[in-house]
């Protein structure tokens, strides 16, 4: 038997190209990823939309544009302006007299109630009701009908509502002398009832017999 010689090269390598197992692996897995990454965005896309994917999010952009709220500043301009109350007037809590306080059918009465008194004594500060002074007659007789007065005739002389002579009704307060130191009651028919002066009792005069200076309703 022969031996034959070793050979002295190494064996040529394999004329055919073949892929490495890893390269393949790695293509292989970035197909199924880009598929994935695919399938992925059509499931959120409807069905039916025609544009491709960028015209969508443009088409998409326009609305949240839309949306953004307006600057500080535009949106102060925009408010209307606040409506600011008047201011109003204080309320006086002073007293105010009005006229005609007293009803007619009061002041009526107390000209009868003054007339019944008529003869009685006149005593400087007497209120009745047994004597008067001119205010006191006045004062007594309005104080039956619940009217509430002044007690000297200079300060009855601001109460009420001023009346002129050619309008005195019967209840009328008239006044004398300047400044005011006597008051009378007017009856009706240019006279009245009065507490004239010491040693003379209440009676009926003539609203003529003195200088007359004004006169009040209450």
């Amino acid at each position: 038997m022969l031996n034959r010689p070793l050979p002295t090269t190494a064996p040529s390598a394999p004329t055919g190209s073949r892929r490495r197992p890893g390269r393949a692996h790695a293509t292989r897995a970035a197909i199924v990823a880009t598929a994935s990454a695919a399938a992925a965005l059509l499931a959120v896309l409807p069905v039916d939309a025609p544009a491709p994917v960028p015209a969508v999010a443009a088409a998409l952009a326009v609305p949240a544009l839309a949306d953004t709220p307006a600057p500080l500043g535009a949106q102060a301009a925009a408010l209307p302006a606040p409506v600011v109350p008047a201011p109003t007037a204080p309320v006086s809590t002073a007293p105010v007299v009005t006229a005609d306080v007293a009803p007619v059918a009061a002041r009526s009465t107390a000209v009868q109630l003054a007339l019944g008194k008529v003869g009685s004594p006149y005593r400087w500060g007497g209120t009745g009701p047994r004597a008067f002074d001119c205010s006191g007659l006045v004062n007594w007789a309005f104080d039956q009908v619940g009217v509430d007065l002044p007690r000297t005739s200079r300060a009855l002389s601001r109460v009420g509502t001023p009346v002129s002579r050619a309008n005195l009704q019967p209840g009328d307060l008239v006044f004398f002398y300047s400044p005011v130191s006597h008051v009378g009651i007017y009856i009706g028919g240019g006279k009245m009832v009065h507490a004239s002066t010491s040693g003379k009792p209440v009676a009926v005069a003539s609203i003529d017999g003195r200088p007359f200076h004004s006169a009040r309703r209450v």
